[in-house]
């Protein structure tokens, strides 16, 4: 985890102290559970409640040294914080951990921190959502070209722009969701899941009060294709944000400039050059999208463990599971800020719009041909030795625009009509559906223009 890229609150989901305050509540809910079915003592369970809470409701630097000294000569983490926490509870600490083994501590936490980063990533989207949303309905009918392969296509409008970045974030939003299901389980079957030292039902106690569903057959480990799809489906996320991202680096552009970040007041863009106005955010933004999705192929690897358990994912998570729920959730929080503060030139766009001569119409005369009796063979011919003529004469004395050349083109004079082509050519008609993608996206049109 990279400070610079970090927001508190997701990384204390992973901070030492919020994983042995899991662990904690993992061994104590077993401990209970296993006491309400009569496998140990109540007084035992309500001990090791009592002072474990106290124990690990204020953990410190000097418990945080302690543990890590049990540690190195232990050479394990679950053994090391069981002991320490043992010191605390005394001779009732017996009954900790009974039947279990350590991966059912490690996965269960590991579910519950996922779950608990995947809350903050959710909301995350929501808030672009939110942003998008605002902008989309802003900008409705604010007229602009749009382009494949980067170049000039025909005319669209730049909020329908960003309600298809909308539309794009609900299905982020869902598979988040999604994702949050798959993972959220929880496995305490002891050593090869075969729950030969805990009874099922104490598994089922303990996920029912963690929020958690059971996992079918644990084999000492959750499965790793859940872990797999989480990851996959934060790629997905970043690699939605990398669109949106791209699309405003385009848009900054100095020769488009038909949008920008916001620049503030005293903000500066460059050592050397004081008018540089960079899309600094985007090309962040880009970047950081390239780390989630690094996670993509050694959790896809993790897979494939050997028989009932290894430990070969275990380093693997241990960095991936941090480094991309915090690089994502500082990433959509970022996202969510440039979309609401982003600066929209639309009388840029008009002349955008405009700069190829008016060729962006082209297929709406090709139509228009089209209806008044001419092949589509032919019509097509026509239509692009007009849009040619007046591509290939930009910016030259002898340039007709696109309708000037169509006008003088025998093969349309006298048999399109004139308010034929006008109607053609008005970019407006490109607007008339709005409404009803608005609705299918957002669930309402907004307001009229």
């Amino acid at each position: 985890m990279v400070p610079r890229y970090s927001r508190p609150e997701m990384t204390a989901i992973w901070a030492a102290e919020n994983r042995f305050r899991i662990w904690f509540e993992i061994e104590a809910l077993a401990a209970e559970g296993m006491a309400s079915l009569g496998e140990s003592p109540a007084e035992a369970a309500a001990n090791i409640r009592a002072r474990g809470d106290a124990k690990v409701a204020d953990i410190t630097q000097a418990d945080l040294d302690r543990i890590d000294a049990i540690e190195r000569e232990t050479r394990h983490d679950v053994i090391a914080f069981l002991t320490w926490l043992a010191e605390g509870i005394g001779e009732d600490s017996r009954f900790v951990h009974l039947g279990l083994t350590s991966s059912d501590v490690l996965d269960t936490c590991l579910s519950v921190q996922l779950t608990q980063a995947a809350d903050i990533l959710i909301a995350d989207v929501d808030a672009v959502l939110a942003a998008l949303k605002m902008r989309a309905f802003e900008f409705k009918h604010t007229l602009t070209i749009g382009r494949s392969h980067g170049i000039h296509a025909e005319p669209t409008s730049f909020g329908l722009k960003l309600a298809g970045h909308y539309a794009e974030f609900s299905r982020n939003r869902a598979r988040l969701v999604a994702a949050r299901a798959e993972i959220a389980v929880c496995a305490l079957s002891g050593a090869v899941g075969t729950f030969a030292h805990v009874d099922p039902r104490v598994e089922a106690f303990v996920a029912a009060r963690l929020g958690l569903a059971t996992e079918a057959v644990s084999t000492q480990v959750i499965p790793r294709d859940r872990h797999a799809a989480f990851f996959c489906a934060l790629a997905v996320v970043a690699s939605g944000i990398e669109r949106l991202a791209t699309e405003v680096r385009h848009l900054q552009r100095s020769e488009v400039r038909e949008a920008e970040e916001f620049f503030h007041a005293g903000q500066k863009g460059s050592s050397a050059m004081p008018h540089k106005r960079n899309p600094v955010l985007s090309e962040n933004l880009t970047g950081l999208a390239r780390t989630v999705r690094a996670a993509v192929t050694p959790a896809l690897e993790n897979v494939a463990l050997w028989h009932e358990r290894d430990i070969s994912h275990s380093s693997v998570e241990r960095a991936i599971a941090p480094d991309s729920t915090v690089t994502l959730d500082f990433a959509l929080m970022r996202l969510a800020g440039m979309m609401e503060k982003l600066t929209v030139y639309p009388e840029q766009m008009a002349a955008n719009l405009e700069s190829l001569g008016g060729v962006v119409h082209s297929g709406e005369i090709l139509l228009a041909l089209a209806r008044a009796g001419i092949s589509r063979e032919d019509a097509y011919r026509i239509v692009q030795r007009s849009a040619m003529a007046t591509w290939s004469t930009l910016g030259q004395p002898e340039h007709r625009n696109f309708r000037e050349n169509l006008d003088a083109d025998p093969d349309v004079a006298g048999r399109v009509p004139a308010a034929m082509l006008d109607a053609a050519m008005d970019s407006t008609l490109h607007l008339r559906q709005l409404d009803t993608i608005y609705t299918r996206v957002f669930g309402e049109a907004g307001p009229a223009a």
